[in-house]
């Protein structure tokens, strides 16, 4: 175990659905032992409505998210990551940059919430079943006993978590 929390990136595309709810998601069960973060290859600049709603009726924090660059987590004064999971298929197809720390990575997809379509019931429903997805991915993360498994160990079991699904 570290002297500090493991530090965890979430990366998507336009960090503005997935990505965010994952942050916020593991900075809520996670802490103290995590603290997440969330960026993207091609921010949107802004958070998906339906996720700001959904974050903040679930009681989550939303004062802090943003729709960041990944470019933010690669500079010198960048914190050392622990692992960095992309959550879509496109952030994973791309060449990421070099974080510092050498974080563990693995690929854990997810349906775009900003992709939703039909009705704003059926819109909402399927933003709260990611939320449901990523959540249950996290909670299996976050009891790994990340202090026993030696590195490569580890890796199989975060990159199993996307595979499987959760």
């Amino acid at each position: 175990m570290t002297d500090r929390p493991y530090r965890v990136l979430f990366l998507c595309t336009h960090n503005s659905a997935r990505s965010v709810m994952a942050e916020a998601i593991l900075n809520a069960i996670g802490a103290p032992t995590f603290a997440g973060y969330s960026a993207g290859s091609h921010p949107r600049g802004s958070i998906n409505p339906y996720v700001l709603d959904l974050l903040a009726r679930s009681g989550h924090p939303t004062g802090g998210l943003a729709s960041t660059s990944w470019n933010a987590f690669t500079g010198d004064d960048a914190p050392a990551l622990d692992f960095v999971f992309t959550l879509c298929d496109q952030a994973a197809g791309e060449v990421c940059p070099v974080f510092p720390g050498h974080p563990l990575t693995a690929h854990w997809p997810f349906p775009d919430p900003s992709k939703a379509t039909g009705t704003e019931a059926e819109i909402r429903a399927f933003v709260s079943d990611v939320y449901r997805q990523i959540h249950t991915r996290l909670s299996i993360f976050t009891s790994l006993p990340l202090a026993s498994l030696d590195r490569m160990s580890l890796q199989r079991r975060v990159r199993e978590l996307g595979s499987a699904g959760g």
